[in-house]
Parts: C-alpha cells; structure tokens; sequence
C-alpha cells in the first residue's frame, strides 16, 4: 500500500522557466513523488501572463486563488476571479494574464504532466516573497511539523 505524500505550501520549490518571464511556479506535486501530474501554485506578477502555448495530450487546469485574470483560449477571451475555474483541452493555445491590480495566483493541474515539471525544474530558483507566503498559507493548507 501506497502512502499519501503531504506537502506543506512554504516547502514548496519555486522556479521561474526563463528570466524573462512573468510568472513563476511553486511546485506542489509532480513526477517525482511518482504521480503522472504535475500541481503547482502559478504567481503572476502585476501586468505578467504565460506566452501563447499548446499541450499536445494534456489538459491543463486554472482554478483561481487570488487576483484577477483573463484567459485568452481558442480565440476567446474570458475573465477570471477567485473561485473561478478554467479547463484548457489537449490542442488549444491559450494565454493566461493578470489584468488585477495586484498579483494573480492559480493552483495549476496538468494531467499528464507532458514534461511540464521538468521545465519549471529546469528554471531559475525564485524566492518567495512575503505577499506569496502569505497567500500560500492562507489559500492552501500548510502540513504541521511532523505531520
């Protein structure tokens, strides 16, 4: 039998794929703890959103966290708000953007990971700030020590 993997929001790894990029990843889960996914809290800066891109196999989850967006997906546009969520499909290219004041966090899914967690690995370590901390902490549940 298989255990349960817990992880608590601030141990998470955070990554930015390319310096020039906008948002950053702190990653959850992903094929090192032996699932096919990959699960991630995706931080958007002020202004920031991903490039267009497509998964050939993989659908990709966006469920809102904080903060305000829009996803750009098969040529429509859509806003996004907290509690909100969005389900791109295998094929279609999409864009998500901050359009908030303030930064735009998402618990972004994967399934299957179609390399996904290797590229964010292969980024730039990045540091949580303190407004990150807070909102993980607040936003998803941390493991208590020992746990």
């Amino acid at each position: 039998m298989t255990l349960p993997i817990r992880t608590g929001a601030l141990e998470a790894k955070a990554f930015r794929i390319s310096p020039a990029d906008t948002n950053y990843f702190a990653l959850l889960f992903d094929p090192a703890d032996g699932i096919e996914q990959v699960c991630v809290v995706e931080i958007f800066s002020v202004g920031g959103k991903t490039p267009p891109n497509t998964h050939q196999v993989a659908h990709e989850i966006f469920y809102v966290l904080q903060g305000e967006g829009a996803a750009t997906c098969a040529g429509q546009r859509v806003p996004l708000a907290k509690g909100q969520a969005l389900l791109v499909p295998p094929g279609a290219e999409h864009v998500i953007e901050n359009t908030g004041p303030g930064k735009l966090y998402t618990l972004t899914i994967m399934c299957p990971n179609e390399g996904f967690a290797e590229l964010i690995r292969a980024g730039a370590p990045v540091e949580l700030d303190e407004e990150d901390r807070r909102v993980l902490t607040t936003a998803l549940p941390s493991a208590a020590p020992g746990a």
